[in-house]
């Protein structure tokens, strides 16, 4: 099937795999405004780097999932910039800003390495490895093989604490995803140890997409085969689960998941809709006042082929970009990069 998808790409097809068969992506999807360069393997997930001086050199990193894979950073034209060292299937990557380390506030992606049961920190942007050959995860359990993972930057007392939240291939109910807390040393590396076990699981395939939300202290999974669950991020603040939506609107799998923020605390969840190739768009902040009630405000098509992984900004990155991109990552080795202003078109139209 990957020789279909890739022959296809090649062609300028549009083909989706689905079991054995194939089928069209809808004739009314967006258009990216950009495709990235492929990877030589299987691309999966992205994240989004803002260049703090100018975000008009901003960067995308990321994952080429093979036991022979890696960190791929791109420009915003989709040209390769950069690949890490070799990785031993990256699954899914996310960034934070300002981690201390060796003396020096540090930008930081962090990979999980599935075949190595290790996650992967890297220094931004110049995507060197800087966790002495990485730091193991879920250890002592049966059930390892990291997946997902989101980073969570929280600030108390003008003290920033960086979290990485943690999900595998499968896992027990209650304790499925691992946070943990990263700390930068004085040799120039970083480890990291465990604060908190959460997270329910139906049973139901499998928990990959995670999104953290910084300014209201939230993180979401995609329970993949039954829908979104919603938990605080602060390890602190107990494992109560928030919100349990998007049960009945996806075709199958709930995939990869971004966070568009159009103020502080407003704009828009979407969710990989995968094997519709949509994405369902939801209330960032909650409805009637109520922050964990969510309904379906959008399905967006897009051109991406079977979505694994996604990311977004409202920061005007200049060019085709003045209010922001969704990023995703699509069938064929590459990620898709999506105007802003298209969806938000699309978004006030499903409104009315």
């Amino acid at each position: 099937m990957r020789k279909n998808i890739i022959l296809a790409a090649a062609l300028g097809l549009t083909l989706v795999s689905c079991g054995d068969k194939l089928a069209p992506v809808r004739e009314d999807a967006i258009k990216p405004a950009v495709v990235t360069e492929p990877t030589p393997h299987d691309t999966d997930d992205p994240s989004i780097w803002i260049d703090p001086e100018d975000a008009t050199k901003s960067l995308i990193v990321g994952t080429d999932k093979d036991t022979d894979g890696g960190l791929y950073m791109y420009d915003l034209n989709g040209k390769i910039v950069k690949k890490s060292i070799t990785l031993k299937r990256p699954n899914n990557v996310d960034i934070a800003y300002g981690l201390m380390v060796g003396g020096k506030k540090t930008d930081v992606a962090v990979t999980t390495e599935r075949e190595s049961n290790k996650i992967r920190v890297f220094s931004l942007p110049g995507l060197e490895p800087i966790d002495n050959g990485g730091i193991d995860v879920f250890t002592g359990e049966a059930e390892r093989d990291p997946m997902g993972i989101a980073l969570y930057t929280q600030t108390k007392d003008s003290l920033t604490s960086i979290y990485a939240i943690v999900g595998r291939k499968s896992g027990p109910s209650g304790s499925y995803l691992w946070q943990y807390e990263l700390a930068g040393n004085d040799n120039g590396t970083v480890t990291a140890k465990v604060v908190r076990k959460f997270g329910n699981y139906s049973g139901n395939k499998e928990i990959e997409a995670i999104a953290v939300d910084n300014e209201l202290g939230v993180v979401y999974c995609c329970d993949e085969g039954k829908g979104i669950r919603k938990y605080k991020a602060d390890p602190q603040g107990g494992n109560e689960e928030l919100a349990f939506f998007g049960q009945t609107d996806f075709k199958e799998d709930h995939e990869g998941m971004a966070i568009y923020k159009a103020t502080d605390s407003t704009g828009y969840i979407l969710v990989s809709n995968q094997q519709a190739n949509t994405f369902m768009v939801y209330p960032r902040e909650g409805m009637n006042g109520n922050p964990n009630e969510y309904k379906l405000l959008a399905e967006i098509p897009t051109s991406t082929i079977e979505c694994d992984g996604a990311d977004a900004t409202s920061l005007n990155l200049g060019g085709k970009f003045p209010k922001g991109m969704l990023v995703a990552m699509s069938n064929g080795m590459t990620f898709h990069y999506y105007d802003w202003n298209t969806i938000q078109k699309l978004i006030d139209e499903n409104k009315k």
